[in-house]
């Protein structure tokens, strides 16, 4: 399977802190990678990176492309969009509104189809269509800003914390969405998480982040017993999270 996305030592500074240091990455074609880690540990500082919202050191390539040039505008146009972690819809906006937004720079006719596409694959918001974005739920706001990031049907999609925030019900139906995005679409994703038991569900690679540190990887295939998965817990995730069974 080819490489739609690579990086080759990304590095990323705050003034004189280091936030990543020398993090090599690929994302297949159609694939799944996960990031996971700690708070603070240097996830999001990866995905706004590749995003072009933060300066970065390093190479990155998509598609076959330098993307050192491009600023984030370009990104999103070149398929590469970014969801941010803790949802950042506008409120005040309709669902359809944030929708929009989402899709700035298509035309009339594929705004609507792709609207059409995000409201049948999250039908928990097609009913509140007309509704401030602030009267949704967690949940149904975390919906509404995927929907948002597919509504320009990106090649690569940055997730970053789909969970946050969310009770175990309602993470479940977003990671459902997840599955179902990645069974229907070719879509690629970097999605950034915490949560390993569900990540176990949608990725087929894993990166462990410490200190801004890849510290190891496991493809899907490593995982497939409990005690794999338990000793991956042990070794990068801490016992705050139980591996699955």
């Amino acid at each position: 399977m080819a490489d739609l996305f690579s990086a080759r030592g990304l590095g990323v500074r705050y003034g004189v802190a280091r936030a990543v240091e020398n993090v090599d990455l690929t994302v297949p074609d159609n694939g799944v990678v996960a990031l996971l880690g700690a708070n603070g540990a240097g996830k999001s500082s990866i995905l706004k990176a590749i995003a072009g919202l933060i300066p970065a050191e390093g190479q990155m390539s998509f598609a076959g492309e330098d993307l050192s040039r491009l600023n984030a505008r370009q990104r999103v146009r070149r398929g590469i969009v970014y969801v941010p972690e803790g949802r950042q819809i506008v409120g005040s906006l309709t669902v359809a509104e944030n929708l929009l937004l989402g899709g700035f720079h298509l035309d009339g006719r594929t705004l609507r189809q792709r609207r059409e596409a995000m409201l049948e694959l999250f039908p928990e918001i097609a009913g509140r269509i007309h509704s401030p974005a602030w009267m949704l739920s967690g949940g149904e706001q975390q919906m509404l800003a995927i929907g948002r990031g597919l509504m320009s049907a990106p090649k690569l999609l940055l997730l970053d914390e789909p969970s946050l925030g969310l009770a175990p019900l309602l993470i479940r139906r977003v990671f459902e969405r997840l599955v179902t995005i990645k069974q229907e679409s070719g879509l690629a994703i970097i999605l950034v998480e915490q949560n390993f038991r569900m990540t176990m569900k949608v990725a087929d690679a894993m990166y462990f982040v410490r200190n801004g540190i890849i510290v190891g990887h496991r493809t899907a295939a490593d995982l497939d017993t409990p005690a794999s998965r338990a000793d991956v817990v042990e070794a990068y995730l801490g016992a705050g999270q139980p591996a699955p069974a």
